[in-house]
């Protein structure tokens, strides 16, 4: 037995809280904006503490060498309890994360190796940092006791024909999707608490669900008629080399994509369609901007017969209000992108629109954090019944 799994034997229960702490039965309500001692959850967590050694969690990050794996190592160099012991790379196998990241090169960790030399011995729960349709088969190969968090897309709808028909072939693990929870950590987290696979969520689909599935499942607002402007930094777009990603064809200029069927379109419509218990359809698009990270996702909703946009304030207010990363501003402050770079929060706000009936919703997260690695990891504190928040108390940076 692992000295993760054995230290989680002894001081936790099965759906990973500490012995004796009461989980509580409305798993929404959970009080983590307090600070990790404070929190309700971290009161029985601090009395065991002191029993943990420091990077007691053994973490295999695949796929280290692109922009979501380098934010998972930069997030846990804070981290008090999980320590990294593997990363993959097949194009970097060999190298130091220094010497690919120069921005980590103070951190003592091992070589990069291939995948398939990966010896997963040393490991008790994975980061999979891959792109979508090699994701399936390498998780289906890993030993059954890992705790997984996967950036791809590739278990994140549950219907695998819908993924064939957005991702252009078929599913290579459809009983692996049986088991795989949906990580949209504030919507879900009962569920996370209790997953061996998680399915983390796309940038564009938090950004827009975070504020929508609330509202949604209250009947405050239409399901018909929902339209979406998102604009996303380039890094969202992967650390491949593009044309289209070149310099010269992104900066001074705003670049549309995927106009008529971006492959968010089904994850974002999955999650709403939920969310009212009906089908829904939205109209999205997205642009890249000239920036290195950030984003924001534009809403334009309908109101429900009766409602105000005071009442759709008011009832994000009273859904988020013990979250700690999702913040709902003053009436008439702005979110803008510069206010969460680096960090893993969510800012969010409500405004009127001129035509009356309507309103708009403006949602800003930073697309490599709360939008993949500050997810991820928010994702596996849950999942290794730790605060949610431990690791992710990085303010953002700005100016």
């Amino acid at each position: 037995m692992s000295s993760a799994a054995a230290y989680g034997s002894i001081c936790f229960g099965q759906r990973g809280f500490p012995k004796g702490g009461a989980k509580s039965s409305k798993a929404r309500k959970l009080h983590v904006r307090d600070t990790a001692a404070s929190a309700p959850q971290s009161l029985s967590f601090a009395k065991i503490k002191a029993q943990m050694p420091e990077k007691t969690v053994r973490i295999g990050v695949l796929g280290a060498s692109g922009y979501t794996g380098s934010e998972i190592v930069r997030l846990l160099a804070n981290h008090p309890y999980f320590g990294i012991t593997l990363m993959t790379a097949d194009r970097k196998a060999g190298q130091s994360i220094g010497s690919v990241f120069p921005h980590l090169a103070t951190q003592h960790l091992p070589d990069m190796i291939a995948v398939n030399d990966a010896d997963f011995s040393n490991v008790d729960a994975v980061f999979c940092c891959l792109p979508h349709g090699t994701t399936q088969e390498i998780i289906k190969a890993l030993p059954k006791g890992l705790k997984i968090v996967d950036l791809s897309a590739d278990f994140r709808l549950r219907d695998i024909n819908e993924y064939e028909k957005w991702y252009g072939q078929p599913h290579r693990a459809a009983e692996l999707q049986k088991e795989a929870v949906y990580g949209l950590t504030e919507i879900y987290r009962s569920e996370i608490q209790d997953a061996r696979l998680v399915a983390n969520p796309g940038c564009y689909p938090t950004s827009i669900q975070l504020p929508l599935a609330p509202l949604i499942k209250a009947n405050l607002i239409e399901i018909k008629n929902i339209i979406i402007d998102a604009k996303s930094g380039v890094s969202g777009a992967g650390r491949g080399a593009k044309e289209a990603n070149l310099y010269t064809e992104i900066a001074e200029g705003i670049h549309s994509y995927g106009v008529t069927g971006h492959r968010h379109v089904p994850e974002i419509e999955q999650g709403l369609s939920e969310a009212a218990n009906s089908g829904v359809i939205v109209s999205f698009t997205p642009h890249l901007m000239p920036m290195s990270r950030g984003m924001q996702s534009t809403i334009y909703v309908e109101l429900a017969p009766g409602v105000s946009v005071e009442d759709l304030h008011q009832h994000l207010g009273i859904f988020y209000e013990n979250e700690e990363f999702v913040v709902l501003l003053k009436e008439k402050e702005v979110p803008h992108t510069r206010h969460v770079r680096g960090s893993n929060y969510c800012i969010m706000n409500v405004f009127p629109d001129r035509i009356p009936g309507r309103a708009k919703i403006i949602s800003v997260i930073d697309n490599l954090v709360k939008g993949a690695s500050g997810q991820a990891l928010q994702n596996l504190n849950l999942m290794m019944g730790i605060p949610e928040n431990t690791g992710l108390g990085y303010m953002p940076l700005f100016p």
